[in-house]
């Protein structure tokens, strides 16, 4: 199984793929797709998605996990985090791809232990479990947690063993 994880954002979506061949995990790929701050909106969202169709055409996966919206303080950065992941969505579905969503703490309690991990905390058990990971930046790292969360939870959930 090729899973492609991402972190949804409409300033830098991070991606990230590995494959799962029994309970053993490789890195196949990671990296962050930027929009400029200063196109337009609908502008930003047509970058988003074509730069995730190129790698969802290049990579091949055959399933994916995208990490669920978090609420903000400000309302306008949800929405376009709504937006952008929405985008995430479509990429994945219009590939025909299987996707799960899983919350930031879920994916943080499968990768680390816990659900409040710090950032670096989730970057230094990506690289430990996936040797010799070159990291993109921040955003792939958290992409590649999205997926070897999937990797763990996901026939699990999938199954109706562990709470949504």
């Amino acid at each position: 199984m090729i899973i492609i994880g991402l972190d949804p954002s409409l300033t830098c979506t991070g991606w990230g793929i590995v494959a799962k061949s029994g309970n053993r995990l490789s890195h196949i790929a990671n990296g962050q797709v930027r929009t400029d701050a200063k196109a337009s909106l609908p502008e930003r969202l047509v970058v988003l998605d074509r730069e995730l169709s190129d790698v969802i055409a290049r990579w091949q996966p055959t399933d994916s996990a995208v990490e669920e919206v978090f609420v903000n303080k400000n309302p306008q950065s949800t929405l376009k985090l709504g937006q952008a992941r929405g985008v995430c969505l479509l990429a994945l579905a219009r590939a025909g791809l299987p996707i799960s969503e899983y919350a930031t703490r879920l994916v943080k309690k499968a990768v680390v232990g816990t659900g409040g991990a710090e950032k670096a905390q989730v970057q230094a058990m990506v690289k430990v479990l996936l040797p010799g990971v070159v990291l993109s930046g921040a955003d792939a790292a958290d992409a590649l947690a999205v997926a070897i969360a999937h990797a763990h939870l996901g026939t699990s959930r999938q199954s109706g063993h562990l709470p949504g």
